[in-house]
């Protein structure tokens, strides 16, 4: 047992033994955290052509991945209870050797598709029943390794926590070299291989870990100094503001990408600058000497929520790289001071598994809240500046300078907030100056949080009210011209958007628009009849073009499967007597659709309009074979995009559906990805030739795009008069671009091809 005091032996206490334990521990700890970060985006992966691509996968992944995660350090935590040396080592092996035995890593052989209901609970149990035992094998790594390396008698055991930021290393590693490096070179096999491979490294690491604690000495060195021997347990209010401190920025990470994706720019790999923000916080608060000291970061914590106030005052499209770096900047010194605060109030060493629980538990409540509530409750981003006016809240309490006048400050507050907040519910001068100065307004009231702390050393719930009211500002001044509505679920959020006067009616996802519909003419006069499909729809753009080139090629009425509703602009294409099937995964957006106060598309040209609701990787693979005249994917409009709609075995679905002489018509605009080479290359890889459509029409002040359009069919007779079109340009695979498959995706390379092209 534990509890005999005996002196390490000179073998035992020499350095070469010292720099083994440091290196075998650190290097343990290090592959964990790698296998750890790479097993999320690889296993999503896999399951994503079984379950398809909707949101919801990427979200009950996460609270999956965050729960199992606290299930591991709680694991850790239970078994350092026990002081015997041997039980924590034999019992961890085993737990690894059992979880070796269940790779490589796969899909669970008795789960089909996904019920009509609980999908989400369904979900869940397809996690845990297929990768549940490795992940949790390897969540409770770092806990338990670092309690191992305390009992090992090393000089640095007092204080293990440095360990953490090796840890937070192998994440970060990890993290950038899944997109940068495993993705782009290696199929989802390969991928897993290598995983595998890494796993049976790491049981080898933590055997080696294990031999080096029970040769230690009976008592580690930590346990002997009279600090951590003494001292008191951790009390509840402690334990409470750890999980505060840990949910803050946990949630804060989803919010400022949901932001920044939505509102600024739906750029892809955007979620990867934002998370290597965030790990590098950890890596960095928890170095013995960190290079930025966590003063520093506390002086700054204000003027970075003040920061993020102007920023959105200020909106999100203007100065698109100076907003981007703006609010990530800002969300760094905010992680830093939050996180600062949990490595300067770290427990001593024999608390230490009961700490890394509180962080765990923390993480998880503030990823449920912005990933899984938030989406149900807010039809905005509300949780953005919901948890920067949270983040005052986790600077430590303060010796207020100049109390005297401190204390007449809430009443000065409210004051203030009375007379700003008022003159929203009139309409006058007043009200249009607020409006005309919201970025003044909120961000003087942002700025003076900021002296609060700086200049006073403020409480912190005076700083949280003040940065409160600012936010509030923003809210109740909005800077969107014209009249918004928004949607919001778990694939995004959608804003309707009526322009000044009421000419147009747009429907926006984040910065991108996927539709639109002229409600007023040039002399504002209301536009009666059948609405006109414009935006990326227009008769003369390439799905235009196509449904007309088709329909005149079949000299009868046609029978068309259209992916992806948006605002109901293709009803609209369809004439008298042709059949039109729409799939759609976002029930919300059928629903705005249909509304005519929002688009009359619907309304007026397909009234009974019964689209199937689901992903239609699913739903379109359960129609059958040889129905379809033509087939419109447009899910590729987005900057961000469906990968396993883009796929060689997702075009053979299409290529089954059609008729003998039908035609597949993809829309591939994308200001981000080359996304035509992909689809050439899928549809060669189905033995179907390709042509290309990419004229600007130069009318987009009417709100009519250019369009990028692929079609695809069996021979060149079978797209009619757009086969000697000199706006088509048939196209070959291109042999240096490999072939997207369920196995093999590279936004990478598409993202390269575009910015080589110069587009």
């Amino acid at each position: 047992m534990d509890s005999i005091v005996q002196p390490a032996t000179t073998e035992q206490s020499s350095p070469s033994r010292n720099r083994l334990l440091l290196t075998v521990y650190t290097a343990a700890i290090f592959v964990s955290a790698l296998l750890l970060f790479s097993v999320q985006p690889l296993f999503t992966k896999m399951v994503l052509p079984r379950l398809g691509g909707s949101p919801a996968v990427w979200s009950v992944a996460m609270v999956f991945f965050q729960s199992l995660l606290l299930a591991g350090y709680a694991y850790a935590h239970l078994l350092m209870q026990v002081r015997n040396r041997i039980v924590p080592v034999a019992v961890h092996l085993v737990l690894l050797i059992a979880a070796f035995a269940t790779l490589p890593l796969g899909i669970a052989s008795a789960y089909g598709e996904p019920p009509a209901s609980g999908y989400a609970f369904w979900l869940l149990g397809l996690f845990a029943v297929s990768i549940g035992l490795p992940f949790f094998a390897l969540a409770a790594n770092n806990p338990l390794l670092q309690a191992w390396f305390v009992r090992t008698g090393h000089p640095a055991a007092y204080d293990p926590y440095f360990l953490y930021a090796s840890s937070n290393i192998g994440s970060f590693l990890a993290l950038l070299s899944y997109p940068f490096l495993l993705e782009p070179m290696f199929t989802l096999q390969m991928q897993n291989w290598f995983w595998t491979g890494g796993y049976g490294l790491l049981i080898l690491l933590i055997v080696a870990c294990g031999v080096l604690l029970l040769r230690s000495p009976k008592l580690a060195m930590a346990d002997t100094r009279a600090e951590d021997v003494n001292a008191p347990a951790p009390g509840l209010l402690t334990r409470l503001r750890w999980i505060f401190l840990a949910a803050v920025p946990s949630g804060l990470l989803i919010a400022v990408t949901a932001h920044i994706s939505t509102d600024v720019a739906a750029a892809p790999l955007l979620w990867v600058l934002p998370l290597s923000l965030y790990l590098l916080t950890w890596v960095v608060v928890f170095q013995s000497r960190p290079l930025l000291p966590h003063k520093w970061m506390l002086m700054l914590q204000p003027v970075a929520i003040a920061g993020i106030v102007v920023l959105l005052a200020f909106g999100g499209e203007q100065n698109l790289l100076l907003t981007l770096g703006g609010h990530q900047l800002c969300f760094f010194v905010i992680a830093m001071a939050c996180h600062g605060e949990l490595a300067r109030t770290r427990p001593a060493a024999r608390y230490l598994t009961g700490f890394y629980v509180a962080l765990s538990f923390g993480g998880m409540v503030g990823g449920l809240f912005a990933g899984l509530a938030a989406p149900f409750t807010f039809t905005w981003i509300a949780e953005y500046p919901i948890l920067i006016a949270l983040a005052a809240l986790c600077r430590p309490s303060a010796n207020e300078r100049l109390a005297g006048v401190v204390r007449w400050y809430w009443l000065a507050l409210a004051a203030l907030a009375v007379a700003l907040v008022a003159p929203s519910y009139t309409t006058g001068d007043l009200s249009t100056w607020f409006e005309d100065h919201r970025v003044w307004v909120a961000g003087a009231v942002g700025v003076l949080a900021a002296l609060l702390a700086l200049i006073l050393n403020a409480g912190r719930w005076k700083i949280f009210a003040t940065v409160a009211l600012a936010l509030l500002l923003i809210r109740v001044y909005p800077a969107d011209e014209g009249r918004v509505t928004t949607v919001r679920s778990f694939f995004g959020v959608h804003k309707i958007v009526v322009t000044p006067g009421g000419y147009f009616h747009v429907l926006m996802h984040g910065t991108t628009i996927h539709g639109a519909e002229r409600f007023r003419s040039n002399d504002g006069t209301p536009v009666a009849g059948r609405p006109e499909p414009i935006t990326y729809y227009h008769k003369d753009g390439g799905i235009g073009q196509a449904v007309s080139a088709i329909r005149e090629r079949k000299g009868a009425p046609l029978k068309v499967a259209a992916i992806g509703v948006g605002s109901g602009t293709l009803a609209c294409a369809a004439e008298r007597g042709e059949s039109w099937t729409f799939f759609e995964i976002d029930q919300s957006m059928v629903d705005a659709a249909r509304d005519p106060r929002n688009f009359r598309y619907i309304s007026s040209c397909m009234p009974d309009m019964k689209p199937v609701i689901g992903d239609a990787r699913l739903t379109f693979a359960k129609e059958p074979d040889g129905a379809y005249d033509l087939i419109i994917v447009d899910a590729y409009s987005s900057d961000a995009i469906p990968i396993h709609l883009a796929t060689e075995e997702a075009m053979k679905i299409y290529k089954d559906k059609l008729a003998p002489h039908g035609a597949v018509v993809m829309h591939v605009s994308n200001r981000h990805l080359d996304l035509e080479t992909v689809v050439v290359g899928i549809a060669d890889a189905n033995d179907l030739k390709s042509w290309v459509f990419n004229e600007d029409s130069g009318r987009d002040s009417d709100y009519i795009f250019s369009t990028d359009v692929v079609i695809s069919a069996r021979e060149e007779a079978d797209i009619g008069r757009l086969a000697s079109s000199k706006q088509w340009e048939q196209t070959e695979a291109d042999d240096r671009v490999r072939v997207w498959t369920d196995d093999y995706s590279n936004i990478l390379g598409a993202l390269y091809r575009r910015l080589r092209d110069g587009e």
